[in-house]
């Protein structure tokens, strides 16, 4: 069995913070009784926005993170790299509700992780040193007891 720690984790932090961005939507879609769309609400458009940046992004993150893990193994600066993109998903959504650095912060770390990321595992896969392995197949006879 293979078990990739950092990706399992990150996957498990992202989880919950999907959770958390869909309960912030819930509460203004409460709060202002928006139940379908937006309703022309700029709160509730901006937690949304959130939301579906988180989901846009995320699954080309956890994929690389899990496949560079994979190609590489366990490494310190890969577990930096999965929470540094988490943090940046909660500054981005804090951003969205009006504290704009965290906007910008959370928008350029979701950005270089996976420039990172993408560059990492054309890395592996490209300068990774190969070597091509043959098999022999050797016909046996089998001998049947009398």
């Amino acid at each position: 069995m293979i078990i990739l720690p950092i990706s399992l984790t990150i996957a498990a932090g992202a989880a919950l913070l999907n959770l958390w961005l869909s309960v912030r939507v819930g509460r203004v879609r409460t709060k202002e009784k928006v139940f379908i769309g937006d309703g022309g609400n700029e709160p509730l458009t901006r937690r949304m926005r959130a939301h579906s940046n988180f989901v846009e992004n995320t699954a080309f993150v956890l994929i690389l993170l899990a496949l560079v893990e994979l190609g590489l193994g366990s490494s310190l600066w890969l577990w930096g790299v999965g929470a540094l993109y988490l943090v940046g998903r909660i500054l981005h959504a804090l951003g969205m509700d009006g504290m704009m650095w965290g906007r910008m912060a959370g928008t350029i770390i979701t950005m270089l992780t996976q420039l990172g990321l993408a560059i990492g595992a054309l890395a592996i896969v490209y300068l990774t040193p190969t070597s091509i392995t043959t098999t022999e197949i050797v016909e046996t006879e089998v001998a049947v007891p009398k």
